[in-house]
């Protein structure tokens, strides 16, 4: 293990199946692509927590959590597009993968269901993100290896906080309601999408 990777036994026993080799290819196979669509996942993972600290004023160490993550999702974005710039590798706009709108089209629609499936699948979101990071790593440039591991510890601890607040919110076992967004995350994962994209499934 490289002594900047985290132990991350945690996030593999949550998840329900690695990222696939095919996806692994594709994103050495366009590069640049990837870049520009992880800089788009950084500011959604901030809008995200800016939106829940809008929502549920009454929890303040929600609030504080929140607020943490996503300086930490911008200051991410920052160091995304600082290494494009440096590339020279343009901001285009791009279509967003089905992947986070389907997770979120499975929240429950009354309180406190919302906002406990909202949390978990941030939980999820934050868990494949860092899998990810992990895993197309040893195939990159020594600067991108070096900013993808550095970015390990904090996805992790946000994939913690989500999960944390999810069963604190829940006041009981949240493992059914995990078990339920988790099937339906490995079934994005692991069937052909129609684009590529950091959180897409296997492109065709």
């Amino acid at each position: 293990m490289n002594s900047q990777t985290p132990d991350l036994s945690a996030i593999h026993g949550f998840l329900l199946c690695p990222t696939p080799e095919a996806w692994i290819h594709a994103a050495l196979a366009e590069p640049e692509l990837m870049l520009v669509d992880h800089a788009n996942c950084e500011k959604k993972a901030a809008g995200t927590a800016l939106n829940l600290m809008f929502r549920y004023l009454n929890d303040f160490e929600l609030l504080n959590k929140m607020s943490r993550l996503a300086r930490e999702e911008l200051r991410h974005f920052e160091q995304v597009l600082a290494i494009m710039e440096k590339r020279g590798i343009a901001y285009p706009h791009l279509s967003a993968s089905r992947y986070a709108a389907s997770l979120r089209a499975e929240v429950r629609t009354t309180e406190p269901g919302r906002l406990v499936d909202t949390l978990i699948c941030g939980a999820i979101i934050e868990a494949r993100s860092c899998e990810r990071f992990a895993r197309i790593a040893p195939f990159l440039d020594e600067e991108l290896q070096g900013f993808y591991l550095s970015l390990l510890r904090s996805e992790a601890r946000h994939f913690r906080d989500y999960l944390y607040l999810a069963e604190k919110t829940a006041g009981e076992g949240t493992a059914p309601r995990v078990q339920v967004l988790l099937q339906v995350e490995r079934e994005l994962v692991e069937h052909s999408d129609s684009i590529f994209r950091f959180h897409s499934g296997v492109p065709k």
